[in-house]
């Protein structure tokens, strides 16, 4: 069996080599998030941008007509879309839907497992943007792509991993080498896409119980309550042992709270989670 060491030796030649690629954002969503830090754009280029792609343009109309984001009247097209969701969503969305394609597995060995991280990411994401309704210092729509992004590292670990298929028949080791690797592989690509440093340490830090930057909450604090609160409760030690985790008390929740049972949450989470399927 191939240990750690060795696995992520060879993968990172592998990418150096081209014999496997980083995870990419397609031209659109690169350009959608380009344009948006842009002062003088216009909803309507951002939209010409966003119809050059056909499948994004639809699944951003079905999204924006979810109940998570529709209004009164229904959004019929991507410039209509820009206009009542604002630049900074659509740019989330646009991004989010773009991730969304990249856990579509190439191969059944993979399918079941992307797509059941995919879903977990989603649920993650979700609690991640009900958190961040309650720190006005954070957006909630950035909050819930870092619940999104957090585990991009896995992908090309897993991808790699089918190169060994003595590492793919054992699920514990392979479990064991994504979540050890995640981390390190996550943050390459972050800074491959150009992402915020605030977004890079999600991916950095996501999965350190002990990780404390200061006084307030950010983003990875938020994602890291969220991990916990979407995990089994006999994983991560147990609800009993969050209480030593720095998170919870910079994002004002109890750790002895399940965040589900408080009013109005398992509805808010239940609403991306259906946008997002």
């Amino acid at each position: 069996m191939i240990g750690k060491a060795e696995f992520f030796e060879s993968l990172q030649a592998a990418i150096k080599e081209n014999k496997i690629t980083l995870p990419t954002l397609p031209e659109v969503a690169l350009k959608v998030r380009d344009a948006v830090e842009q002062e003088n754009v216009s909803a309507q280029e951002i939209a010409d941008m966003v119809v050059t792609d056909a499948a994004l343009s639809a699944r951003l109309l079905q999204v924006a007509n979810s109940p998570l984001y529709r209004g009164r009247v229904p959004i019929e097209s991507i410039q209509m879309a820009v206009t009542r969701l604002g630049y900074k969503l659509v740019r989330s969305l646009v991004v989010t839907l773009a991730m969304q394609q990249m856990f579509q597995a190439t191969s059944d060995a993979l399918d079941t497992r992307l797509r059941d991280m995919w879903e977990q990411s989603v649920e993650i994401a979700a609690i991640c943007r009900v958190l961040a309704q309650n720190l006005p210092h954070l957006d909630r729509e950035q909050a819930m792509l870092a619940g999104l992004i957090h585990n991009i590292g896995a992908l090309p670990v897993l991808t790699w991993a089918e190169s060994f298929p003595e590492l793919m028949e054992d699920e514990a080791s392979l479990d064991q080498m994504v979540t050890e690797l995640t981390a390190e592989v996550g943050t390459q690509i972050l800074k491959f896409w150009g992402f915020p440093e605030t977004l890079v340490k999600v991916a950095a830090e996501a999965q350190n119980l002990n990780y404390d930057s200061g006084p307030q909450a950010d983003y990875v604090d938020v994602v890291i309550v969220s991990r916990l609160q979407a995990a089994p409760a006999d994983s991560a030690g147990g609800m009993a042992e969050w209480i030593n985790v720095p998170a919870f008390q910079k994002v004002g929740l109890d750790p002895e709270v399940e965040l589900i049972e408080i009013e109005g949450v398992a509805e808010d989470i239940e609403s991306v989670q259906d946008a997002f399927r």
